[in-house]
């Protein structure tokens, strides 16, 4: 058999090769070799093998063809089995065109599911068996029965609390009523439109925002009698609404204005669509679940060798950040391939006092020659070391025992200018069982005296916790009993108290952990921090973290991500136990080409499909929608080098038409938003976009029933960092709304989705500022100081009445990103980062740079105001007239308002911003980034020095807004010259 072509993935990304010469191996050993589409999938393939086949020798030695299975190798030079003969083969990507037949062994189904997970984790799971480590065993073993046994319970769960897991409600945060902004129309009545499941005919009724679900459902089933004279048999209990066209319901006793569609619908003045659906459906879906068939790096450049003399070993003890005992490091040895010190290193602490999560660092160091000074005299030179790599263990292994024998640890490479050891670094995957319960006698100290329990509130009270005094921590430690019945939220001072390398205190503070009361949400956040390693205080934390609802865990999902990377496998309960579609599309896929969290993110995510088969199937389909969408970019990419803007596109909607796109880019739920379900994509109004950072696609969905929606496909930024403006945005949202001020946020869809691969969603009906200025401007040189060209704007899109909600719309949603920009540090504020929608919302996008990490040119700040707020925006707020000192000063105090809201609420995001120190991203990577966020929020200033300070900056921001203008004017021009 002569050898085949290889096939490298660059071949099957081009459209060209329609047709592909393939080798079939047949398990009697004859070779046959034909064309294939490389549209058609493995199933057709077969038949066509099998009908060739027939006319070879040996045919009536085979057995059916459900018996056989093809095999492939794939890009990664590995034997793959293809169980799933639904995929088609530009999607397999085989390396070579050779395709073998062999003969089934093993569960077909089980074999399936695995392979379908692997493709969906990216990594195969013989990799997970072929580490043979005990402890990755166990773990699967486990976290899979747990999450088939939540799979099964599921099954047996009624209608109404299977649509809670499934379906779950989408509520505004405030339940106050319609509170501040909620609904400025002329009326309070609500209009609806519902139809009956089979049945197009629809019933419009007149009904209060106050009235529940079961009433407006009464009213419909009352309404059909009487137009159809039917009998009246059915019940409103036996039925939910469902939103046309959405995976969303409405259900439970919640009044209708605190859905998020209708809230949606009531500033929009659109009467909301829904569908009354039988619980009969609703089963149908839950068994049909149950029945659910298995469906279908850059190269580093290397730096300079380090003119290295001799090898050292730095080893020390850490529990957290906390070093137990002084370091020790070994001798100098000869530097050669595999040097050997043969040295004993001993610790000064006692085995018994190594707390649990005890790990044990490694640094490997290069003792190199110092360069001397010009004018030195001495003749001695100096030495200095230079870290090259680095290592972690745990001390204990996952059963609890203390490690012993030889270990292989794989180092990673130093970072120059970091410290040696790396304490917060990756480890196996450490941790493990219960610990030996402690049970101390333990002695009540005296009551004590007045002015120490004031000193002791002084000290835990303290906003900013700061490094305690020698005589405050003693004292904190004293009065722990005090802390556990008076002061309970402050578990997280006296843990940075306890003396971990002591098992006498350690014994004591975990016999009081047994009996702390449970702490509300901050305080457990708080405690999921690096600084706190202890496996009980983890648990408890979790513990006290399980009355979080569904919406209120999803908020914190991005740091329960990153706590994931490093906490034991047996504290990976919480994300495990409640994967339903929303929370089930973490960050976990975005973060897997990290070495470091790879395997730990990998068994998690295989723990989950386990126990969700069901929601495979539409993962896949958007795995195989990314595809499509990175092979699009990259013929964009490569298409917009040869040709001019207009010839691209037009190349792209070519390409998007071919049914190949069509079909994957067709029928899917939206990752940005699971409830919605994109139909089919319109390829006229895709487009691409030029970035400087990036280029990214926009595709244009059509939802059934609604408007279409927009996504932004991006390749080649990192999207996490914008995930976590949003966040924060999306936070400052629900605690606004809780006190009753609705500021009308844009808090946008933002996922990533791989290694520098993710989604934006569009906001529909918004143009940037830049573009209305420079379209009501004859030159783009003075487009920046056209103070009328927003006012102008908003009156062509809002005429009449329209134009004062409009307004106010605009004057809300400017306090409220004036605030959120201030607070979190956002940089590179041009005109083209600032949108404004058509009902006057507006809105920031684009969050490359926070934290106070603003742009230079030529050394110099671009940016010198605290936030932006420019005189055209004052002009729109004060309705065009410049004595209208009422409104702006009502605009002063949504701003003031705002930001004391989220003061009284800065300890959370200090905690949120800790959690993600370790995610990686450039400008949150020490206590120095997050040192900006106290000082916005002026966290050690009394309430009346904070909105002082406040102040000061918002006047700043006003008086300097001639800076913002110079700046946009020299973005226009910039971008003006590049077009």
């Amino acid at each position: 058999m002569p050898p085949g072509v290889d096939c490298p993935m660059e071949f099957w990304s081009k459209e060209e090769n329609q047709i592909v010469e393939v080798d079939f191996l047949l398990p009697t050993g004859v070779y046959l070799n034909f064309p294939v589409s490389r549209n058609a999938n493995l199933s057709s393939i077969k038949e066509v093998l099998w009908h060739n086949a027939q006319s070879e020798p040996l045919f009536h030695m085979l057995s059916d063809p459900e018996a056989y299975v093809f095999t492939c190798i794939n890009q990664t030079a590995e034997q793959q089995e293809l169980e799933d003969e639904q995929r088609r083969l530009c999607d397999i990507q085989p390396f070579l065109p050779v395709l073998r037949l062999v003969a089934r062994q093993g569960d077909r189904v089980k074999k399936l599911i695995n392979s379908q997970i692997s493709l969906l984790i990216g990594k195969g799971l013989h990799e997970f068996d072929s580490l043979g480590d005990p402890e990755v065993n166990d773990f699967r073993t486990k976290m899979g029965q747990f999450c088939e046994e939540a799979a099964a319970h599921r099954q047996q769960l009624g209608w109404e609390a299977w649509m809670h897991y499934n379906f779950p409600l989408q509520l505004e945060p405030s339940a106050r009523g319609l509170g501040a902004g909620a609904l400025r129309g002329p009326s309070r009545t609500l209009f609806v439109n519902v139809k009956f499941e089979g049945n197009e005919e629809s019933f419009t009724f007149q009904v209060s925002p106050n009235d529940f679900p079961l009433a407006l459902m009464a009213c419909a089933l009352k309404k059909r009698v009487t137009v159809f004279r039917q009998p009246a048999l059915e019940r409103p209990e036996d039925y939910t609404l469902k939103v046309n066209g959405k995976y969303e319901y409405l259900y439970g006793s919640y009044p209708l204005y605190q859905f998020q569609y209708i809230c949606r619908c009531l500033h929009n003045g659109q009467t909301p669509h829904l569908t009354m659906v039988h619980c009969s459906s609703i089963l149908a879906m839950r068994d049909e679940q149950s029945n659910f068939p298995a469906q279908t790096p850059k190269l580093r450049t290397k730096p300079p060798p380090i003119p290295m003399k001799k090898l050292v070993v730095l080893a020390g003890l850490f529990h957290g950040n906390e070093m137990l005992c002084k370091t020790v490091s070994s001798s100098e040895v000869t530097v050669c391939s595999e040097p050997v010190w043969k040295q004993r290193l001993e610790f000064d602490i006692n085995v018994c006092d190594l707390p649990r999560m005890a790990r044990l660092c490694f640094a490997l160091y290069a003792v190199i020659e110092k360069a001397k000074k010009a004018r030195s005299t001495k003749k001695k030179s100096k030495k200095a070391d230079c870290p090259i790599a680095w290592a972690n263990l745990m001390l204990f292994d996952y059963k609890d025992q203390l490690k012993t024998g030889e270990r292989c640890l794989y180092m990673w490479s130093s970072v120059p200018g970091t410290a040696a050891l790396e304490p917060e670094g990756p480890v196996g995957l450490g941790g493990g069982c219960e610990w030996g319960e402690a049970q101390p006698l333990l002695l009540r100290p005296a009551e004590p005296h007045g002015h120490r329990l004031q000193q002791l509130r002084e000290i835990l009270e303290r906003k900013v916790a700061g490094e305690l005094y020698e005589h405050e921590k003693d004292l904190v430690w004293k009065m722990r009993h005090e802390i556990q019945e008076q002061f309970p939220e402050a578990l997280a001072r006296l843990l940075l108290v306890t003396k971990w390398n002591k098992h006498e205190d350690v014994a004591q503070m975990l016999f009081l952990l047994s009996s702390w009361p449970e702490l509300p949400v901050l305080s457990a956040l708080e405690l999921l921090d690096f600084s706190f390693p202890d496996r009980h205080v983890g648990s408890f934390a979790i513990q006290s973290l399980r009355k979080l609802t569904d919406d209120e865990l999803f908020q914190y999902l991005l740091q329960l991500v990153q706590v994931l990377a490093r906490v034991p496998p047996d504290r990976v309960t919480v994300p495990a136990g409640r994967p339903h579609r929303k929370i089930g599309r973490s960050s976990l896929s975005s973060e897997m080409h990290v070495p470091s969290v790879a395997l730990r993110f990998g068994l998690i995510m295989e723990a989950y499909c386990r126990g969700s088969n069901h929601h495979m199937k539409a993962l896949m389909k958007q795995g195989e929608a990314l595809n499509k969408m990175k092979a699009l970019n990259d013929f964009v990419r490569v298409s917009s080098q040869r040709t001019t803007k207009p010839q691209t596109k037009e190349l792209m909607h070519v390409c998007l038409r071919q049914e190949i796109y069509m079909e994957a880019l067709s029928n899917l739920q939206s990752p940005l938003n699971p409830s919605t379900l994109l139909s089919e994509v319109c390829v006229e109004q895709c487009t691409f976009m030029d970035s400087k950072r990036s280029r990214g696609s926009q595709a244009a969905g059509e939802a059934a029933g609604s408007c279409s929606p927009g996504i932004i496909f991006k390749n080649g930024d990192d999207l996490r960092q914008d995930m976590l403006t949003l966040q924060m945005i999306q936070l400052m949202d629900v605690l606004w709304k809780q006190e009753g001020l609705d500021l009308r946020m844009t808090p946008y869809g933002c996922l990533s989705m791989g290694d520098r691969t993710g989604l934006i969603e569009v906001v529909s009906h918004s143009d940037t500022i830049a573009n209305i200025q420079l379209n009501k401007s004859n030159m783009a040189a003075t487009a920046a100081f056209n103070k009328d060209a927003l006012l102008n704007w908003l009156k062509s899109k809002n005429p009449g009445e329209a134009l004062e909600r409009a307004i106010e719309e605009f004057t809300l949603s400017c306090a409220g990103y004036c605030v959120a920009t201030y607070v979190l540090g956002i940089g590179d504020r041009h005109s083209d980062n600032i949108m404004i929608r058509e009902s006057g919302q507006l809105f920031h996008i684009d969050f490359g740079h926070f934290l106070g990490n603003f742009k230079t040119k030529f050394g110099i700040n671009r940016e010198r105001v605290p936030f932006i707020l420019t005189y055209d925006f004052v002009h729109v707020i004060q309705q065009g007239k410049t004595n209208n000192n009422e409104k702006f000063e009502r605009f002063r105090s949504y701003c003031e308002r705002a930001y004391t809201i989220l003061r009284r609420h800065g300890l959370l995001f200090l905690h949120l911003f800790a959690l993600m120190r370790a995610a990686g991203l450039p400008e949150l990577s020490c206590s120095k980034d997050i040192q900006y966020l106290k000082d916005s929020l002026a966290l050690g200033k009394t309430d009346e020095e904070a909105l002082k300070h406040f102040r000061v900056k918002f006047n700043e921001a006003l008086r300097e807004s001639w800076k913002t203008k110079v700046n946009w004017l020299a973005h226009n021009v910039s971008k003006d010259n590049r077009q």
